[in-house]
């Protein structure tokens, strides 16, 4: 959330255009859609997973619910967007490039699975996919903290290692997910 309100700072005043921002300030739109929505998605949807809050306070659970559906979706769509559409920044490369598309792609699937489990009338099935969106939506907070991570102990990544990094952190993420998924099942 720092990072994206910095990016919003930047877009917002006067900030001079280098080739790292250059393609937000040639097309804004889709990453300040991206940093709002994940933002609100960041926050509210952390609460979705409180079992007290959710069973206490099923209103407030569907109503926020609402809010954080299409903002999941924008999250996912955006971030697909920009994969496509915005030049790579430096230190990207065809991996990377692939594992954005999966797990935007699989964010994606996963509110939408959520969202038909929901209208099901699914529960279960319903948290199990919204937790495994949510835990992708959230990778980018983990990358942050891998990157540091392996940049305090091997130095700057190259291509190959950043990608393998922020791999990890959806997988992570993911397996986590699982993890509470399947452990709540037993």
């Amino acid at each position: 959330i720092a990072g994206g309100a910095f990016r919003l700072t930047q877009l917002a005043g006067g900030t001079a255009i280098a080739s790292e921002n250059a393609p937000f300030f040639a097309s804004p739109l889709p990453v300040v859609l991206h940093i709002v929505s994940v933002s609100l998605y960041a926050i509210l949807g952390a609460f979705q997973f409180v079992p007290r809050l959710r069973q206490r306070c099923n209103k407030w659970h569907r109503i926020v619910g609402r809010i954080l559906i299409p903002c999941g979706l924008a999250v996912a769509l955006s971030g697909l967007w920009m994969t496509l559409f915005y030049p790579w920044p430096e230190g990207d490369g065809v991996i990377l490039y692939g594992l954005r598309l999966v797990f935007g792609s699989a964010m994606l699937l996963s509110i939408l699975l959520g969202i038909a489990a929901i209208q099901h009338r699914d529960f279960a099935r319903h948290g199990d996919w919204m937790r495994r969106g949510y835990a992708i939506g959230m990778g980018a907070g983990t990358q942050a903290l891998i990157l540091m991570a392996g940049e305090m102990i091997a130095g700057k990544p190259s291509v190959l290692s950043r990608a393998v990094l922020m791999g990890a952190a959806w997988v992570i993420n993911l397996a986590v997910a699982e993890w509470i998924i399947r452990s709540r099942r037993a």
